[in-house]
């Protein structure tokens, strides 16, 4: 029987070093791009995907995320008050009807794997997604996530989102081993966590979106430490690969990497130049400034 996912996990308790001292009191899942917190991208991701139980995986100093995705009585009946009525509109359409919010700690950052791990008791026997607000990703007329709820419905089995990536980048990913690289979707043959380039099964990365199915909880409740220290999800899907199929996609679509200071500026640049409101100005903008600097 074909299952239909509808929760997802957001790892959202990383202490965003990269990026101090900007992270320093707020998260880095709230920092803007344009106008809409980086948090706020994943969860459309999501909800265009069919998604309606948010699940975050947070830490003491992630208020913010709770608050941006809770009403504001005092916001929204002053914009009223003030005839605001596109503001309110605005304000009020983050979360649409019907969508629930969980919340809970992840005590220590002990990795992407503990993290969802976290969550476990949230999810029961069933799929779901995991979205990584660091990697913002314009499917254009279709989600990142929906196409890999696509590949989901076809096979019934786990999914990680991929794309290609240079030599010299092998040792930030996971990297999976498949057949070929040039299918569009491929079964996966192995999995290694951020390998030399001398020793990276191929050329494809996993990016911050994942379908996974619940069999990766007893795995990562006895996947030992990793690299950096930390409870990788790559180790427990290498795990997993050996008892279930697991599917690569490469997704179409442009993924920015804003867990880097120049993927953040790249994507602000991007997102800013396709707003219907300063898009126009900011490419003037732009123009000007590279005459100024050439």
């Amino acid at each position: 029987m074909s299952m239909k996912i509808t929760k997802a996990i957001f790892p959202v308790a990383g202490l965003g070093t990269r990026f101090l001292p900007a992270t320093k009191a707020n998260p880095k899942e709230m920092m803007p791009v344009v106008d809409k917190p980086l948090i706020q991208y994943a969860v459309e991701d999501a909800l265009a995907a069919g998604i309606t139980e948010l699940i975050f995986v947070t830490s003491s100093s992630k208020r913010a995320i709770e608050d941006h995705f809770d009403s504001n009585f005092e916001l929204e009946s002053n914009l009223l008050e003030r005839g605001k009525q596109d503001l309110l509109d605005i304000v009020q359409g983050i979360l649409p009807a019907g969508v629930s919010c969980a919340y809970i700690r992840q005590k220590s950052p002990q990795g992407l794997g503990h993290a969802v791990l976290c969550a476990k008791q949230l999810i029961s026997n069933e799929p779901f997604a995991v979205l990584l607000a660091d990697d913002l990703i314009d499917g254009g007329k279709q989600s990142c996530l929906q196409q890999m709820l696509d590949v989901f419905q076809q096979t019934q089995t786990s999914v990680v989102a991929v794309e290609k990536i240079t030599k010299e980048d092998t040792k930030k990913y996971g990297v999976i081993d498949v057949e070929s690289t040039e299918h569009h979707i491929t079964s996966i043959r192995g999995i290694v966590e951020k390998p030399e380039p001398a020793n990276a099964p191929s050329n494809l990365g996993v990016v911050g979106r994942y379908i996974l199915t619940p069999a990766i909880f007893d795995l990562l409740e006895n996947t030992a430490q990793g690299s950096g220290g930390e409870i990788q999800l790559t180790d427990a899907i290498a795990k997993l690969l050996k008892k279930e199929t697991v599917m690569a996609l490469q997704f179409k679509g442009k993924r920015y990497d804003c867990g880097s200071k120049l993927g953040y500026l790249e994507a602000t640049i991007a997102y800013a130049l396709k707003h219907p409101e300063v898009a126009a100005d900011f490419r003037l903008l732009l123009r000007e400034f590279a005459e100024c600097t050439a």
